[in-house]
């Protein structure tokens, strides 16, 4: 059984850093790409970033590309998404996801989702 796990959302003044962590476990993690995306009410799920262990291949959206970082843990089948000089913009569900094939940025081509984590980043 497939389950991804996040865990590391909470409340951050602008210009703060938080790190979130991804444990997928039922054997994806070497297998699929892993994404983070995020989501605010009345708006579509946004892709934040995307790791593809085999290759150790990284994928950023243009609005966080050099303030995340996404990496990846084999030995605790961990994905984690880095994240300094947090804005006000950046307040969202963070959310974490498996791919097996498809395009990294578009949502609907990712096979299992964690229930989310919020991170706040007050002004």
């Amino acid at each position: 059984q497939v389950q991804l796990a996040e865990s590391g959302g909470g409340l951050v003044q602008a210009g703060g850093s938080l790190r979130l962590s991804c444990a997928a476990s039922g054997g994806i993690f070497r297998r699929y790409k892993m994404g983070w995306f995020r989501q605010v009410p009345g708006k579509e799920r946004e892709f934040v970033a995307a790791f593809r262990q085999i290759s150790s291949s990284t994928y950023y959206a243009d609005s966080v590309k050099g303030r995340f970082t996404i990496s990846g843990d084999n030995a605790r089948n961990t994905v984690y998404l880095q994240m300094n000089s947090l804005k006000t913009d950046d307040t969202a569900v963070y959310y974490c996801a498996a791919q097996s094939q498809g395009p990294v940025e578009s949502a609907r081509h990712y096979d299992y989702w964690g229930q989310g984590t919020q991170v706040t980043v007050s002004s």
